[in-house]
């Protein structure tokens, strides 16, 4: 019988923002195969829908997500094939999700364990209450990285941290993941869902087709010469500049009228009130 994915993710749009929440609470919104298949429909869903400019993913409950549903494992892991054959369909989610052209912003609380690690990882930026911790548990159970986690966290950190956390098991609270740049602010647990939907909802606002073409991009940079990227750049400015989001801001800019504020003007602000 298939499973509901209503059991273990819950999806609403709030303006520009399609939300994207795992609910399966009492796994702590683990990776089993209902979650997959949950977060394959959602993410699907939010890339094809237009009127989704921008995604915030985060989870119900204490934890964000606790990475693979390990009894399942278990059941497989003796079977070379069926092991293999897991991880092929968990690029049917994954991948898709990293390639999203919209800005996805992650709101982590509690634990994001190993492949819930990844799926953090995953989004442009995260914002993470005061009560999450980032582990890096591979190695713990005696096998690799995965969820993406050896493409994007060498990226985000460097090869030599990449190597030291993966190697000896870190765990990270989020003053720490901040401290890396794997969060962009921290905030009491209690302001975690306002503040998230706050800064999703300004990069909703904002110029969300262009991020989503400069993503598209980036997601080159370490395999792509300094020509081609030069080349790929100025055919992505032919894109970005001939659409409505650099015409309304251009125009509102020689007017001198005020924008709304951007995502980097809150972060900025909180910084500013932090330092204060």
């Amino acid at each position: 019988m298939a499973s509901d994915p209503a059991d273990f993710v819950e999806t609403e749009r709030v303006g520009g923002v399609g939300v994207i929440r795992l609910s399966a609470e009492k796994t702590r919104n683990a990776l089993g195969n209902g979650m997959r298949e949950a977060l394959a429909r959602a993410f699907a869903d939010a890339a094809q829908d237009k009127a989704v400019r921008a995604i915030y993913l985060t989870a119900k409950g204490a934890n964000f997500c606790s990475g693979g549903d390990l009894r399942a494992l278990d059941g497989v892991r003796s079977d070379p094939w069926a092991v293999h054959h897991r991880f092929r369909d968990m690029g049917r989610w994954l991948l898709p999700f990293m390639r999203i052209e919209k800005p996805v912003l992650a709101g982590v609380r509690g634990y994001a364990v190993g492949g819930g690690f990844g799926l953090a990882l995953a989004a442009d930026m995260v914002v993470a209450s005061d009560t999450a911790t980032f582990m890096s548990s591979w190695m713990k159970l005696g096998i690799m990285p995965d969820a993406l986690a050896m493409y994007t966290l060498p990226r985000l950190v460097g090869l030599a941290k990449a190597r030291r956390m993966f190697i000896a098991e870190e765990t990270l609270d989020a003053a720490q993941a901040q401290a890396l740049d794997l969060v962009a602010e921290v905030v009491a647990d209690a302001q975690l869902e306002a503040r998230g939907m706050e800064l999703a909802t300004a990069l909703a606002d904002g110029p969300a087709q262009v991020w989503g073409l400069t993503k598209l991009m980036l997601s080159r940079a370490f395999e792509t010469s300094m020509d081609d990227m030069f080349l790929l750049e100025g055919l992505g400015q032919v894109v970005a500049m001939g659409g409505p989001e650099f015409g309304e801001r251009l125009h509102a800019t020689l007017k001198k009228e005020k924008p709304k504020p951007s995502v980097g003007d809150l972060l900025r602000a909180k910084r500013a009130d932090t330092a204060h």
